[in-house]
């Protein structure tokens, strides 16, 4: 990890996914569609069916992002595998049909995780503001363009484009480059305590965790915790404090 030396803050990094964008609830609302609609998954409960899904798209979307796997493939290749987890081998037109429903669901159900549009309106005047992502870069500017945030998004930093993903240094000093900031000079909030954190500050870069569910913290001396983005007042004092 790189020793940090602060000065004043002039930029804010953001995740994407589950930090500005509350994939979690577009995801439980198609999963919940799938649910109440394949009696498979009833033998458990909607939380297993999730913490089963969740596990199965951390897998595939990896092969996304290391380009073996489009998108719709990988997405294909999760439902095929999360029915079979549950004992159900069903045919490729299935697949489509729950894949569609599953998808038309999670697209309708998108939203900003709350707080997201208060904080970076309060924020817009005082820092810049980038988006570091590992995704695919068509499919993380829709999402910003749905949610209303692209305005507020000065730097949009992508793995696809960069061509490595969190927690690789590389793509948070892209990020950097593009900001023409220094690593003291920025903070990092995200979800993901390994891609987030631990990339942000093995670079040198604070890093603030955002732990909405209440999971155990890995260590507290690293980077601060918040579980909300409000208060208001109070987030914004901790992203812009030295």
């Amino acid at each position: 990890m790189q020793p940090i030396n602060r000065t004043a803050t002039r930029a804010v990094l953001f995740d994407l996914d589950d930090t500005l964008f509350d994939h979690h609830y577009s995801s439980r609302c198609g999963l919940t569609a799938l649910y109440q609609q394949y009696v498979c998954f009833q033998q458990k409960t909607l939380s297993e069916l999730e913490q089963v899904h969740r596990q199965l798209l951390d897998t595939w979307h990896d092969k996304v992002l290391a380009g073996t796997l489009s998108l719709a493939e990988a997405r294909t290749a999760r439902f095929r595998q999360l029915f079979a987890n549950y004992g159900e081998q069903i045919s490729d037109a299935l697949i489509d049909t729950a894949t569609t429903a599953y998808r038309q669901v999670y697209q309708a159900a998108r939203q900003p995780v709350p707080g997201v549009l208060p904080l970076l309106q309060a924020l817009r005047s005082r820092v810049k503001i980038a988006v570091v992502t590992n995704n695919l870069l068509d499919e993380q500017q829709e999402k910003l363009a749905y949610c209303g945030l692209t305005s507020f998004v000065d730097v949009l930093v992508v793995s696809e484009e960069v061509g490595v993903a969190k927690p690789d240094p590389a793509i948070f000093q892209a990020a950097l480059q593009r900001l023409h900031c220094a690593a003291s000079e920025v903070v990092m909030v995200g979800d993901s305590w390994p891609a987030d954190i631990l990339g942000a500050t093995n670079l040198g870069v604070r890093a603030i965790w955002l732990n909405r569910h209440g999971q155990p913290c890995p260590d507290s001396t690293l980077a601060k915790e918040i579980h909300a983005f409000e208060p208001l007042d109070t987030v914004i004092a901790q992203l812009l404090s030295d």
